[in-house]
């Protein structure tokens, strides 16, 4: 049976009516005229049986219905637009991955190690999208996600990386000869929103006195209370695995202990059935093992 499917240029004629709620304006953006416009969404109407603009005189108003089916019709047409500069950008013979990652773990970890993975597997373009929060994988257009574990990943295959720690970290100039925790008690503490409660745990398992922990400013990422500590605006919890390249220098110090019950434990997730990409997917995996088993040694 033949699929009920509309034709692209009926879809683009129908987005940008949507958009622009004006079928001449749509009509400059796509080169054509009102005329046609009209006739796409015309036949678009047929197709679907049912109204999507109400008419009155020479003006025409999207209609529930339609407004509803826009939405759906422009994440469609987006996501096609994607996948087709995806393969435009392919090398002959290349593979393709898309993974989904947190984003201080994408910008502060992963991608300042990429150029080994693109020495190693120069026919593999890896494109990498920012998840903050776990979601479903499965029909989600990702390969694979680089994640912390979560009941959100029950069915799926996850391969352990690291346990991430967190440490009081902060600028070196806010630090003197004083009593180091003391002055830990009286510099200005950074939170992470979605974390609220990590310096009252902090607390109570380092023995260290803190008056009212939950005081300070509040960050939704770790990047941007990093950014915050760069500018000496205090002491944040942070993974130290964010921070070595500033700790090495000397701009940051940590001369607290770190958490052991603050942690994380990141984990490859990948899905049963790992389809076409399962060979590009299996060389990105090796790669990310040896990367962070070779951190590990080192730094945690």
């Amino acid at each position: 049976m033949r699929k009920k499917i509309p034709s692209s240029t009926s879809l683009q004629a129908f987005d940008a009516a949507a958009r622009h709620g004006n079928f001449a304006r749509a009509a400059e953006e796509l080169s054509l005229t009102e005329g046609a416009i009209s006739r796409q969404i015309a036949r678009l109407e047929s197709l679907l049986n049912c109204r999507l603009f109400d008419r009155m005189g020479s003006r025409v108003k999207i209609n529930p219905v339609g407004a509803r089916y826009a939405h759906h019709i422009r994440e469609t047409l987006e996501r096609l637009e994607r996948d087709t500069q995806y393969i435009m950008g392919m090398p002959e013979g290349g593979k393709n991955l898309d993974i989904a990652v947190l984003p201080t773990f994408s910008s502060r970890w992963l991608i300042p190690r990429l150029s080994g993975f693109k020495a190693l597997y120069p026919n593999i373009t890896l494109n990498i999208a920012i998840r903050t929060n776990p979601f479903i994988l499965s029909e989600s257009g990702f390969d694979a996600v680089v994640h912390f574990e979560h009941p959100a990943w029950a069915g799926m295959r996850l391969q352990f990386l690291f346990q991430e720690k967190l440490v009081p970290v902060c600028h070196s100039a806010l630090l003197t000869n004083q009593d180091i925790n003391e002055q830990l008690n009286k510099l200005p503490r950074i939170h992470r929103r979605q974390n609220p409660d990590a310096w009252h745990q902090y607390a109570r398992e380092s023995g260290l006195i803190l008056d009212n922990p939950a005081q300070g400013d509040r960050y939704d990422l770790h990047e941007m209370a990093i950014a915050a500590v760069m500018a000496g605006q205090g002491v944040a919890l942070i993974p130290r695995m964010y921070v070595e390249n500033e700790l090495k220098s000397g701009v940051l110090v940590s001369p607290w202990p770190a958490s052991d019950n603050l942690s994380k434990n990141f984990c490859l997730v990948k899905p049963i059935e790992t389809g076409i990409n399962a060979a590009a997917l299996e060389n990105f995996e090796h790669w990310l093992l040896a990367e962070t088993n070779t951190f590990a040694r080192t730094f945690i």
